[in-house]
């Protein structure tokens, strides 16, 4: 895997953002593409991908990703990337292309793209719906009350609106969302965040443990067991949202995550 994807000049978020399930997806030949560089415009406390100026878009890109997608032969495709508030359309127009050049190449494959929120751009947010995967995920990572510490630069109210968006104007694409424990949210905050996506038409969410990728991201707060977890799933479930899985290893393109949301 390691070879294959410095051989194509790609990236992936399980380097970038150390993913702690990297050895077993590697392992079965998984993994989750990151375009349009390694480099955030923005610094979430959260994240281990690297912040700074990135540099112009690959257009070359989605082909190569394409052809990693034909030669490891996958079936669910996943594409990510790092936020780009530098491009005049955030990227949307690089990840409609990825999505194309995949479909040419793997056309009964499933695609799931895992997108910034475009600063709110609604003709960025057409674009990536015209180009037709089938799953748009876009994670709200935590509670409210913990963005100006944990997701610097981003909106609740921002990200709620694109997620609402995709469920109305995505003409069947199946909307997914994320977020994270551990960073000193409360239950009640939990059950609020759940109640939002469901309110605005999310069918899909994971729900992971944050785990602190470098020593320059915030420290955990807390740490949860298997059954806490599991009174999250139930939770979600009970207020509408169908297919949850929440692990504390969980991460959106988790191997185990895609198998239960198929």
């Amino acid at each position: 895997m390691n070879s294959l994807i410095k051989g194509l000049g790609l990236h992936t978020v399980c380097q970038e953002a150390h993913c702690p399930n990297k050895g077993e997806c590697f392992g079965r030949g998984l993994a989750t593409f990151l375009i349009m560089g390694n480099t955030c415009t923005r610094d979430c406390a959260f994240c281990g991908v690297r912040h700074g100026q990135p540099q112009s878009l690959d257009e070359n890109e989605p082909d190569r990703v394409a052809l990693a997608v034909k030669r490891l032969d996958l079936r669910y495709i996943v594409v990510t990337s790092v936020t780009r508030d530098d491009l005049l359309d955030g990227g949307a127009g690089h990840f409609a292309r990825t999505v194309v050049a995949i479909r040419d190449t793997q056309p009964r494959g499933v695609i799931e793209i895992l997108v910034p929120d475009f600063a709110g751009s609604r003709q960025s947010w057409d674009t990536v719906i015209a180009s037709r995967p089938d799953v748009i995920s876009h994670n709200v990572e935590t509670v409210p009350r913990l963005y100006s510490q944990v997701r610097r630069g981003a909106n609740f109210r921002r990200s709620l609106a694109l997620l609402k968006y995709l469920a109305d104007n995505g003409w069947g694409v199946a909307v997914k969302s994320g977020f994270m424990v551990g960073l000193g949210e409360s239950w009640k905050e939990i059950e609020a965040l759940v109640t939002d996506l469901v309110e605005v038409g999310v069918e899909q969410l994971v729900v992971g443990q944050y785990m602190r990728p470098d020593g320059r991201s915030t420290r955990v707060v807390e740490y949860f067991g298997a059954e806490y977890f599991q009174e999250i799933e139930e939770l979600s479930r009970s207020k509408g949202i169908a297919r949850v899985y929440a692990r504390p290893f969980a991460r959106t393109s988790y191997t185990l995550a895609l198998a239960n949301m198929q």
